[in-house]
């Protein structure tokens, strides 16, 4: 192979290698994170709680006439596991504690056959879980011992300093009454002035910083490429200027460090239109700066 062919072949692979790279990296790692979170759900959740419901088939088991005949070992197999112990020199055991660990035993070795399917169940029953404590809580008993035992928490040492803090971003999370609503995209003069940053409009600021500045807004500054961390500041509305650009192509802008750039603000597609002159050029406060509608 000459000089040429190999230079030729090496660009050839680096560019291709790139362009399937390209294809293949958001599916691979989507799925990657579902994975990951199924994995999470799975051994957090679901099998602690399949644990617990195989724990609760032995005991159903042991207590129950009905199912003793056709799930109980027969009195020579328990007699069997007990001279086993003893001539293993292990602690010798209750009758009944050895009757539970071959039962324990049975149900697991049956349940490992079935994992496919009954895996399952603890995230079903954790559905359900969450389903009905949605319900009761949602009625004014339900609502009473809810506040009754959330005053209880905050007392324990350690709790009360966490669980504050973790409760304000979950209200602020999942609250119907409140949801994360980032409906405006603006550029502010952040962290100094010179340096323009892009941000999402998170509402009004409280009350002692809008005496002290006036009419005034608070906005998220996320941060490359994680944009689920950032910075919150509050700025005169008059210092904030509108972007034309959705909250999607905001995020986009953050994630990539810039390089994906709203096709309509793109200087390649020679955009001209007073909105766009004036985003490429972001007027200086104070000099006639358009202010952001209320």
């Amino acid at each position: 192979m000459t000089t040429d062919h190999l230079g030729t072949f090496r660009t050839d692979f680096k560019r291709f290698f790139i362009r399937g790279l390209a294809v293949l990296l958001p599916s691979v790692l989507t799925l990657w994170i579902l994975v990951k979170a199924y994995q999470f759900i799975d051994v957090t959740i679901a099998q602690p709680i399949n644990t617990g419901i195989r724990a609760l088939v032995t005991e159903t088991a042991i207590r129950m006439p009905a199912l003793q005949k056709s799930i109980l070992p027969n009195p020579t197999i328990i007699d069997e596991a007990l001279a086993q112990r003893v001539a293993n020199g292990e602690p010798l055991l209750k009758y009944a504690s050895v009757q539970r660990e071959i039962v324990a035993s049975e149900i697991q070795i049956w349940w490992t056959e079935w994992a496919l399917y009954l895996d399952w169940i603890g995230i079903l029953v954790a559905v359900i879980i969450v389903y009905v404590s949605g319900r009761l809580l949602g009625g004014i008993l339900g609502r009473g011992i809810y506040r009754r035992l959330e005053s209880l928490i905050i007392t324990v040492p350690l709790f009360k300093q966490i669980y504050p803090a973790v409760k304000r971003v979950v209200d602020f999370l999942f609250s119907e009454d409140k949801q994360i609503s980032f409906n405006r995209v603006v550029v502010v003069e952040y962290p100094r002035k010179g340096i323009w940053s892009v941000g999402l409009v998170t509402g009004a600021t409280m009350r002692s910083i809008r005496n002290q500045s006036g009419e005034a807004i608070t906005v998220f500054i996320p941060s490359s490429p994680t944009p689920f961390t950032g910075y919150t500041i509050t700025v005169p509305v008059h210092e904030a200027q509108e972007l034309p650009i959705s909250v999607d192509e905001a995020l986009l802008f953050t994630i990539s460090g810039g390089v994906l750039v709203p096709p309509h603000q793109s200087d390649s597609n020679d955009v001209d239109t007073p909105s766009a002159r004036r985003i490429q050029n972001p007027p200086t406060p104070g000099h006639d700066a358009p202010q952001m509608e209320k």
